[in-house]
């Protein structure tokens, strides 16, 4: 059985350096040869609510073994994720016009060597779940049950084999600590009946469906209790107008 701390109740490192409403100026810094801007758009208020009220991490504590891990799976499309890791002060903003470029940092994959805060380096699409799970797992061993894994994840990654297997391990082994945020922006090609959610709770997670632009509703889902179980949140996105 763990025993994390429920997350209304820890205590979180924060780095104010840039708000909410700068994401779009940020975003519109990286404006190379980029043909998923819909992908990238489609995760920015959730990758947001995580850094600026969930997750317990800062540029002073990336390298810290106590910290919450993100792990970006679903990495095409990154420039969201590079946006709110400029505007919370892992990297100067001054990087983002070089985006995409030969000697830039910032690929159109992360690259953990290259993306200060990065987790993992993110490529073929099925593999962030399974290192989530896989993360979740070694720190329980160690008996760091105060730490968080969050992974993200498309829709449209579910239709990999690798993530179902994680979902069926997952669930029975009650990692509690593992938290999967699915951007549903109907990409999937095959979907589930009863939606997506339903497919978590089968193989015994906390699942919840929410709208993927409320922030509120995000932050609701996002630390609401879940004892022994891991939990889902489906992320449901409209395209921008």
């Amino acid at each position: 059985m763990t025993t994390s701390t429920s997350p209304r109740t820890r205590t979180r490192t924060r780095t104010r350096t840039h708000g909410y409403q700068d994401l779009d100026r940020l975003l519109s810094l990286m404006n190379g040869d980029e043909k998923h801007d819909s992908a990238a758009t489609s995760t920015l208020d959730a990758i947001w609510v995580l850094f600026d009220r969930v997750l317990n991490v800062s540029p002073t504590t990336a390298d810290d073994p106590a910290r919450d891990r993100f792990l970006l799976s679903k990495g095409h499309g990154p420039m969201a994720y590079y946006a709110v890791l400029a505007a919370k002060g892992y990297f100067p903003e001054s990087l983002l016009p070089d985006f995409g470029s030969y000697d830039s940092p910032l690929g159109h994959h992360p690259d953990r060597l290259l993306v200060p805060g990065a987790e993992i380096g993110s490529g073929s699409l099925g593999h962030g779940l399974p290192l989530a799970v896989g993360s979740a797992l070694g720190l329980r061993a160690q008996g760091r049950t105060g730490s968080d894994v969050w992974v993200l994840i498309g829709d449209g990654e579910l239709d990999e084999g690798s993530n179902h297997e994680a979902i069926a391990y997952a669930g029975p082994a009650g990692l509690e600590q593992l938290h999967t945020l699915v951007i549903d922006n109907s990409s999937a090609a095959h979907g589930w009946p009863g939606g997506i959610a339903s497919r978590f709770t089968a193989a015994g997670w906390s699942a919840v469906t929410v709208d993927g632009r409320d922030h509120e509703a995000l932050y609701e889902a996002f630390t609401a209790p879940h004892p022994e179980r891991a939990r889902a949140v489906v992320a449901r996105v409209e395209a921008r107008s």
